[in-house]
């Protein structure tokens, strides 16, 4: 009988790992970590409280986005956009109903455009004023915290006007939108930004000269122009390192060509530009809804095609036409040529792209989405290296992982 093989020596690398005296540790960070959204979790490998290498899972939800959309019709995945970033909505919801019209080669009346552009913009204010502010509250400036989530909640009530709902609004439609805006929604808004432009100044003047927020957040978390362009990001994130890439601008969408507005950018590509672009985009969402508030036109809010959109309630209950009508486009769904299409637009994280399929029937065959901040995830274990564990907080609040539309 053959001798049994000699055992291999050991690598430098398990001597390393079984020294007790080593200095090396590999030390697992969530999920069940507060900050890591139930989720995350860092494989960590640290030389005391310096991080040699991280690498991040996000784990599962298991909602199964795209496959449930592809058992229900068009308009019947309005819903599921929603909960794909519970924080910004209203932009999944526009995003996946241009994706649809492009389908139907049909284009949205003009006041159409301008309620999504004003719905999409007050949804990317609430989405980074929930960023900056549990950003904040992370580095210990709670009091920022509060203030943001004070102008969140006064925006919230715009948008339950609006749509009746806070965070679930499924408020766009293929072809159109569900409602029109509010006779006196104008003057609400402009109420809110009056009272936002004065929380914003507070918190600059309680975060600009904070020592503490400045060391914690300045020169932490950085990655190169090259770096961020080589891991596909976008948004915030991409443009904190100083390039102005915006779909808005690159690729208007819903008349975005029509207004006036700048591209916040950062020079270092760390934590610090990172709230700081996002706190100037703010302003610049502002600026959009100003503009098309005072040059939002009159007219329909949905195409007039009984083939696409549903009739009017008074021709549901008036008439057997517009009832048949009705239970087909509910039941059936809209039937949209076969083809394929992608639609990306600017979300609050990033560049949110839909991929649709038709075969000609009332649901899609094939529904892909692209999360920005899937990207900003495999992008986070460079940005950690080098840095220290209490910084990963903070950096990972800056990524602003949503995981309903980071899941996979």
């Amino acid at each position: 009988m053959a001798e049994a093989a000699a055992p291999l020596l050991p690598t430098q690398k398990e001597v390393a790992e079984h020294d007790p005296t080593s200095e090396i540790m590999e030390l697992q960070m969530g999920p069940s970590h507060p900050a890591t959204h139930g989720t995350i979790k860092f494989n960590l490998t640290l030389d005391g409280e310096k991080i040699l290498n991280c690498d991040v899972e996000i784990g599962y939800l298991h909602r199964g986005f795209e496959k449930m959309c592809e058992q229900r019709t068009w308009n019947h995945c309005i819903p599921y956009t929603d909960r794909l970033n519970y924080a910004s909505p209203l932009i999944n919801n526009v995003a996946f109903a241009i994706t649809a019209e492009q389908l139907l080669d049909v284009e949205v009346p003009e006041r159409c455009q301008y309620i999504r552009v004003i719905m999409s913009e007050i949804s990317r204010i609430t989405d980074h004023l929930t960023c900056l502010g549990m950003a904040a509250t992370e580095a210990g400036a709670i009091s920022v915290g509060f203030y943001l989530m004070e102008s969140r909640e006064t925006l919230y009530d715009l948008v339950t006007a609006v749509t009746g709902a806070r965070l679930t609004v499924s408020y766009a439609r293929v072809g159109g939108v569900t409602h029109d805006l509010p006779h006196d929604f104008a003057a609400r808004v402009r109420t809110a930004f009056a009272d936002m432009r004065r929380i914003l100044s507070d918190c600059d003047k309680l975060l600009s000269k904070n020592r503490i927020f400045i060391d914690r957040m300045s020169g932490v978390g950085t990655i190169s122009p090259e770096d961020a362009i080589s891991y596909s990001l976008t948004g915030p994130l991409l443009r904190a390192t100083g390039v102005p890439y915006d779909v808005r601008k690159a690729q208007p969408y819903s008349g975005y060509d029509r207004f006036d507005f700048d591209i916040p950018t950062g020079t270092q590509g760390d934590n610090y530009d990172r709230f700081s672009v996002r706190f100037e985009e703010i302003k610049q969402s502002m600026r959009i809804i100003e503009q098309a508030l005072d040059g939002i036109p009159s007219g329909p809010i949905r195409i007039d095609d009984p083939q696409i959109t549903l009739p009017e309630k008074k021709q549901v209950y008036g008439n057997i036409e517009g009832l048949m009508n009705h239970f087909k486009l509910v039941i059936e769904g809209v039937k949209i040529p076969p083809g394929e299409a992608f639609q990306s637009v600017e979300g609050a994280n990033g560049e949110l792209g839909f991929y649709l399929v038709s075969d000609g029937s009332g649901r899609p065959y094939r529904v892909r989405v692209r999360p920005p901040c899937f990207f900003g995830m495999a992008a986070l274990g460079e940005m950690l290296r080098g840095c220290l564990i209490s910084d990963i907080i903070t950096t990972f609040g800056m990524v602003n992982m949503i995981g309903g539309e980071c899941d996979r």
